[in-house]
């Protein structure tokens, strides 16, 4: 027996010393099994990458390797986790070699142990997710999510009946699908599903019913799925431990699932961008434990109020509404429940949002009731009345939206209690009164101050103060600051956007360098500032000194100072001297506006990479430089009104693809013509055929604008120009983006009509009036189908006017007088909306509108019209209805243009990178 137990004791050690032994058949190395290790060996094999991530799976003992997790009593694998630690953006935009890729091998079917694998966050891109997953029949969590992953997901995942936890969320949109989630009802373990990005489009709307099968859920995430159509609802609920529900960024259309109101368990819901409609349930008070709900950019949510029951939730933490169409009154009083462990009016809410509805009345005072809010969001409702002096009270309160209402009387003085305040924005309301130094007097942590549009604001504090905060972005536009520069701003070290202080009758000198810091952007423009040109510290991205006063020359080393601008306006100043070469070297430039000055000289060849361009009204001189060939992206060039000459260079046809507006009015230009907006020039010649090479013109137009970067000061830049259109100068600010315009008037051009003109099908505006072309009317005119604007007056054109014009449905002006036209007028369709002044000077033409009628219509007045009546009942049966429609459009259509254009710039959310945190409303 003693030597039985030296042996078994020498064994032991013996097994000790080499870490190899054998339990149960199964051969350990260490505390691993050696089929455990050998298929993780294939698996590395197939792996490519990262080599340094997996440096430690070498030696006998694979429990020791990084990400592998170990049964204690028996050594088999049970674990893998090999998710990538790297953000996701990051690993992308390198394509990061931290990120493991390669093949999946299907040795990992031998780990018959296995329950928790998680490879989210690495670089299987193009890869289809392995189907022998299926097989890993142990697995309780499953995680791939961001990896790239693209195709089918493999219907046998089914088969994983232990699953708990599954994330098969694409990093992008739609790269995995399914054609239907019945393998998914096998999935009776699971408690976790993220499906997020993931195709659904195919399931179609039984998705619920089919989620309905899995009665341990208690997390569902399916964001932007592409799921459509309405919200089935199952015939009995067996989801009885959902707690959380994200159905955000679908295209759902329908009522808001009220079935989801009788799953007491839920915690969170979000249905945010949807098509959701209807009236908002007062059921929602009945979820006893709900902190999240979204129900925000629904856009047709309705309801008189929000619901008074909300006031009965204890534990709600966060509530957004907005972007729906919410009416009436914020309810004078809440519903209070008794029950809280909490005292006070909904005691845990942190977050509340109802901006972008159509709620009025009066700010009512149970707001600054709630102890715990930190962010509050009326912004761009109707609200009236004045901002309650209880607001003061806030004590963890730290942005506040209350813009774009119509606000009125003071800000209250106490606001400068909010000791926790970062944001404040109160803009476009109707504010009045004094703003003192008592308004922040423990503000020392506000960062982001907006108070422009409020004309009866004064900002009245002495010429000593030095405010308690350090501004990041400050917007006191049309804020009465005038007539001397706030000296308390030389104290603001910390400022991005600290130059939004237009329209304040501002005057004087502005210092030599603006103290600013990388990435500002700056606004002095429409004041009274005069001197030289101020130039702000390098790494500016935006400078406005529009509408001023400054004189003297642009600094020669402007694009050495600032060559990450993107935005550079001037114009409107008393600039004199020439436009520097250095201007060129900012690489980032977007647009350049130095209208309406002095400038001399010739226009620099180191301009590049521009999409707006406007020189005009200065006193510019020499040829267009051939360096502009090179400008691709540039969509408006205005050089109208300077001294310019030489010949327009052939390849501006070829080059500008992108370019929507070309204005060279008043100028010295001589030659053949190829572009267009070439007005009042010393041009002849005829207009060249590749006229109809303009791309950008052959197509229909939509919205785009020059931002001065929601990002950096939440303005938009809208370019302006004036355009001759419908026998008038028009300016187009809001809808110059939609506009696409050929004036070629008051040239000497000759030759027949330029038939290739007719290939531009987005052009809206075409004005050749003034020359000596002459020629017929092209019968193909009428595939210019957007066409609103045509003026062919005071040229030898001649020949009859074609009947395809009637097609022209959007035209709304029109003049072909003083030409040499004959024959019947083709009065149908949209010509009859136009009356004798858009034919006179024509001698020979005859019938309606005219006076003068054709020959024979007397003769045949009987037989006469019913053969017209034959010959044209098409054009007539179709056309008749156009009339109307036609004009309406003609007329009609700028004013919603420019409603549209107002509906988008109101829904445009502020950036949620860099800035979100401060601007998400």
């Amino acid at each position: 027996m003693e030597k039985f137990s030296i042996l078994s004791f020498l064994s032991i050690i013996l097994c000790l010393t080499t870490r190899e032994f054998t339990c149960k058949g199964e051969i350990l190395l260490g505390n691993c099994l050696r089929a455990n290790r050998d298929a993780l060996i294939d698996f590395k094999s197939g792996l490519k990458g990262s080599t340094d991530r997996l440096s430690s799976w070498r030696g006998g003992n694979c429990c020791q390797w990084e990400g592998i997790g170990c049964k204690n009593n028996t050594g088999a694998i049970i674990s893998i986790d090999l998710h990538s630690s790297y953000a996701h953006e990051d690993a992308y935009k390198k394509w990061s070699p931290m990120n493991l890729n390669g093949e999946i091998r299907p040795s990992l079917i031998e780990l018959k142990s296995l329950r928790y694998l998680d490879l989210s966050g690495n670089s299987f891109k193009h890869s289809q997710i392995p189907k022998f997953f299926g097989f890993l029949k142990n697995l309780q969590y499953l995680n791939l999510s961001n990896c790239g992953f693209t195709g089918a997901i493999p219907p046998n995942l089914g088969n994983l009946t232990s699953l708990q936890f599954l994330d098969l969320s694409s990093d992008l949109s739609y790269d995995l699908f399914v054609n239907n989630l019945e393998w998914m009802t096998s999935l009776v373990s699971l408690k976790h599903l993220r499906m997020n990005y993931v195709n659904l489009s195919m399931v179609g709307s039984h998705w619920a019913e089919a989620l309905n099968k899995l009665p341990f859920l208690i997390e569902l995430h399916l964001h932007d799925c592409g799921l459509f159509g309405s919200v089935s609802s199952p015939s009995s609920i067996n989801l009885t431990s959902l707690s959380v529900i994200r159905i955000s960024d679908n295209f759902l259309n329908s009522k808001f699932p009220i079935w989801l109101l009788n799953l007491s368990s839920l915690v969170s819901i979000d249905v945010s961008h949807n098509k959701l409609y209807g009236q908002i349930s007062p059921s929602f008070g009945e979820l006893p434990n709900l902190q999240h709900l979204d129900l925000s950019w629904n856009m047709n949510l309705t309801g008189s109020t929000i619901p008074s029951s909300i006031g009965s939730f204890c534990n709600l933490k966060y509530l957004n509404m907005s972007y729906n169409a919410l009416t009436g009154s914020l309810p004078e009083f809440l519903k209070e429940t008794k029950n809280c462990s909490s005292d006070g009016l909904l005691p845990e809410l942190l977050y509340l949002d109802l901006s972008y509805n159509q709620l009025k009345g009066k700010l009512p005072e149970w707001l600054s009731q709630l102890e715990k809010l930190t962010t509050l969001s009326l912004y761009s409702n109707k609200l009236q009345g004045t901002i309650p002096a209880s607001f003061g009270t806030f004590q963890n309160l730290e942005y506040i939206w209350l813009g774009r209402n119509e606000l009125n009387g003071s800000l209250p003085v106490s606001f400068g209690q909010v000791s926790e305040l970062v944001l404040l924005e109160v803009t476009e309301n109707h504010l009045t009164g004094i703003l003192s130094e008592e308004h922040f007097s423990k503000s020392s942590k506000l960062k982001v101050l907006w108070m422009d549009g409020n004309s009866g604001l004064i900002l009245n504090v002495s010429s000593t103060w030095v405010p308690p905060f350090q501004i990041t972005y400050l917007d006191l536009s049309s804020c009465n600051l005038g007539p001397s520069f706030p000296t308390w701003l030389k104290f603001q070290n910390e400022a991005i956007t600290l130059g939004l202080l237009s329209f304040n009758q501002l005057q004087g000198q502005l210092p030599n360098q603006l103290n600013m810091t990388p990435g500002a952007s700056i606004d002095f423009s429409s004041n009274l500032f005069e001197g030289p040109i101020p130039l702000p510290k390098p790494g500016c991205l935006s400078l406005d000194l529009s509408n001023n006063k400054f004189s003297g020359p642009i600094p020669a080393k402007i694009g050495e100072s600032m060559p990450h601008l993107r935005f550079l306006f001037l114009s409107g100043n008393q600039i004199t001297g020439i436009i520097p070469e250095s201007i060129g070297y900012m690489q980032s430039l977007q647009i350049i506006d130095l209208s309406r000055n002095s400038l001399t000289g010739s226009i620099p060849s180191t301009i590049k990479w521009l999409q707006s361009l406007h020189l005009d009204k200065n006193n510019l001189s020499g040829e267009l430089p051939s360096s502009f060939r090179y400008l691709l992206s540039l969509e408006i060039l205005d050089l109208s009104y300077n001294s310019l000459s030489g010949n327009i260079p052939a390849w501006i046809g070829a080059a500008f693809t992108s370019l929507r507006i070309l204005k060279l009015r008043s100028n010295k230009f001589s030659g053949g013509l190829l572009l267009s907006y070439l007005v009042e020039n010393n041009l002849s010649g005829s207009i060249p055929a590749c006229l109809g090479d303009l791309k950008a013109m052959a197509q229909k137009q939509n919205i785009s604008r020059y931002t001065l970067g929601v990002s950096y000061t939440r303005r938009v830049y809208d370019d302006s120009l004036i355009v001759t259109a419908k026998g008038q100068d028009l300016e187009y600010i809001k809808t110059l983006s939609l506009i696409i315009s050929i004036d070629l008037s008051s040239n000497n051009f000759g030759g027949e009509f330029p038939k290739d003109v007719t290939k531009l099908y987005g052009l809206m505006i075409l004005n050749l009036s003034r020359n000596h072309i002459n020629g017929s009317i092209p019968e193909n005119i009428s595939g210019l189908h957007e066409l609103s604007s045509l003026d062919l007056s005071s040229n030898t054109l001649y020949g009859l006017i074609p009947w395809s014009m009637s097609l022209l449905t959007f035209l709304s002006y029109l003049n072909l007088s003083n030409n040499n036209f004959s024959g019947k007028i083709p009065f149908t369709g949209q010509m009859t909306t136009f009356g004798e002044s858009a034919y006179v000077g024509n001698p020979h033409l005859c019938g309606p509108p005219l006076v003068a009628k054709c020959q024979g219509d007397d003769l045949d007045k009987g037989q006469g019209t019913v053969e017209d009546e034959n010959d044209d009942d098409f054009i007539d049966q179709w056309f008749y209805f156009s009339i109307g429609l036609g004009f309406a459009l003609g007329i009609l259509g700028p004013y919603f243009i420019s409603n549209s254009e107002r509906s988008e710039a109101d829904t445009t959310r502020p950036s949620h990178t860099g800035l979100g945190r401060y601007f998400e409303p």
